[in-house]
This record gives C-alpha cells, sequence and structure tokens, in this order.
C-alpha cells in the first residue's frame, strides 16, 4: 500500500471513528459505570467485533450479507433488541456510591464488558457493508490483499481505540464529578435514552440493493 494511500485510509478511519454512534454510547456508558480502567474493556470488545467484520469483508463473505435480506434483518433486530435491553438495564440502574479508588474488580467483569462491545459493534449489519464500500477503494488490486487488509485492520483498530479512550475518559471524568444520588440517576437515563434511540435508528436501517 502506498503511503499516500494509507495517510488517505489514516484520516478516513479519524472520521469514521470520531462519528457518533452506538460504539461511542457504550463507551461512554462503560466509563460512566465503572470509570476508565475497568470501562476500558469495552473498548477492546468493540475493536474484536470490527476485526471480525474486517474479516468477513476479507473473506467475501460481506457481499452475501450486502445481498441477503434475511442474513441483514436477523442480524439487525438482533442488534436493535440488544441496545433496547442495554438502554433499559441503564434506564433503571441505581445510583452507585463513587469512591475515588478503583476497588476490587467483581471476577469475570472485564469478560463481561468485552463480550457487550464485543455485540454492540458486532451486531450491526449496516458496519459490514460500509466495510465492503469503504475498505476497496484503497486497496491495490496489483499488490497482496491479504497484506493490505492487515495494514487496514491494524490502522483502524489503533484509531479507534484511541477515540474510544476518549470518550470512555470523557465519562469517566464526568463520574468522578457526580455526587447525589439525582445526578447520577439522571446520566443513567440519559444514556439510557441514548442506547434506545440507538436501537430505532438501526430499526429504521434498510438493505440498499
Amino acid at each position: 500500500m502506498a503511503i499516500e494511500t494509507w495517510l488517505a485510509f489514516f484520516v478516513a478511519c479519524w472520521v469514521i471513528s470520531l462519528s457518533p454512534g452506538a460504539g461511542a454510547i457504550a463507551s461512554m456508558s462503560a466509563g460512566l459505570q465503572y470509570g476508565f480502567w475497568r470501562g476500558y474493556w469495552n473498548a477492546l470488545g468493540l475493536q474484536l467485533a470490527l476485526l471480525m467484520q474486517i474479516a468477513v469483508v476479507a473473506a467475501g463473505l460481506g457481499a452475501v450479507l450486502a445481498t441477503s435480506e434475511l442474513a441483514f434483518n436477523l442480524i439487525k433486530w438482533f442488534g436493535v433488541a440488544y441496545l433496547v435491553y442495554l438502554g433499559w438495564k441503564q434506564w433503571v440502574a441505581l445510583p452507585g456510591e463513587i469512591s475515588a479508588g478503583e476497588g476490587e474488580r467483581p471476577l469475570g467483569r472485564p469478560l463481561t464488558l468485552v463480550l457487550r462491545g464485543f455485540l454492540v459493534n458486532a451486531s450491526n449489519p449496516k458496519a459490514i457493508i460500509f466495510i465492503l464500500a469503504v475498505l476497496p477503494q484503497f486497496l491495490d488490486l496489483q499488490g497482496s490483499l491479504l497484506a493490505q487488509y492487515t495494514v487496514m485492520a491494524a490502522t483502524m483498530v489503533a484509531v479507534d481505540l484511541v477515540v474510544m479512550a476518549g470518550y470512555t475518559g470523557l465519562a469517566a471524568r464526568v463520574l468522578r464529578a457526580l455526587r447525589s444520588p439525582r445526578q447520577q440517576r439522571i446520566l443513567n437515563r440519559t444514556f439510557g435514552g441514548l442506547f434506545m434511540a440507538a436501537a430505532g435508528l438501526l430499526a429504521m436501517v434498510r438493505r440498499t440493493a
């Protein structure tokens, strides 16, 4: 991949990652609930899903998803249901006591957050179709496709990790500023509403021919 092509792709990655979406909402929600270091496990799950989506596109399966209405709708409605579930959990979450220390992490919580992030990204069929539309534009068909997909995957993941760190850290700073149960309840319901709004937007997505 020529350096000029990679630089163009690098800029595109920043634009894509900075665009608000379910991943950003999930990252801010995790930062709000668990603080930066715990909440950042969610971002790792987002990246695992992103790598899976790129692998699906590289293997040619993305074209199948793009043309299969059944597959598209199955993934889409699973994503809608999961975002509604996350929104409801956030909405009814009880205000928690905020302490300065990290405290002990309950066993399995990091894996739970990784799985949560993975499902948020993996259950968006539009993301695969978007990757299918964007990545090939930066490919040199005369070069090694595997090497180019590897470079693009590493670039996308690196950029997204930085962006999601920003979203997670921003919410974690808000968390430290909270002092009253009322403030925490308002933020919980705000993020619950954002998850449900993301579910509504995903429900309106239609497969393009």
